[in-house]
């Protein structure tokens, strides 16, 4: 059996990601592990969620500094689900997040796309039928 436990998330720095993802989003934090050398191993997911991570890795170095909030060259990065659309909306915008656009219904669901601080751009979505 095989599954992706965790992707990783350049940031410009470990606690600026950990007070977003854990502060403002609620996320827990996994792990924060000391590697030595300004390194550390900080892992992140959403509350209760056994599935995939989020491996915040600080930028090292020019080139991963400019792949800050662009890993994706600009579409949406990541995909949150929700079991409560406007619970979780209402929630994070309270709390900083930016959204940049009014929530909208799809056929797959209810979706907004927000962006963490550092210009990771993410879908809100409650899934049809949810």
């Amino acid at each position: 059996m095989q599954r992706i436990s965790a992707v990783t998330l350049v940031v410009p720095d470990y606690d600026a990601g950990i007070a977003f993802y854990v502060d403002v989003l609620g996320f827990d934090l996994i792990a924060d592990t000391d590697l030595g050398g300004g390194k550390r191993w900080v892992l992140v997911a959403p509350g209760g969620d056994a599935g995939t991570r989020l491996l915040l890795a600080k930028a090292d170095g020019p080139e991963q500094r400019l792949a800050i909030g662009n890993q994706t060259g600009g579409r949406v990065s990541f995909f949150l689900t929700t079991d409560d659309f406007a619970r979780d909306h209402e929630a994070f915008a309270q709390k900083g997040a930016r959204f940049l656009e009014t929530p909208r219904r799809e056929p797959f669901g209810t979706v907004a796309v927000f962006a963490d601080p550092f210009g990771n751009k993410w879908d809100l979505i409650e899934p049809s039928g949810s």
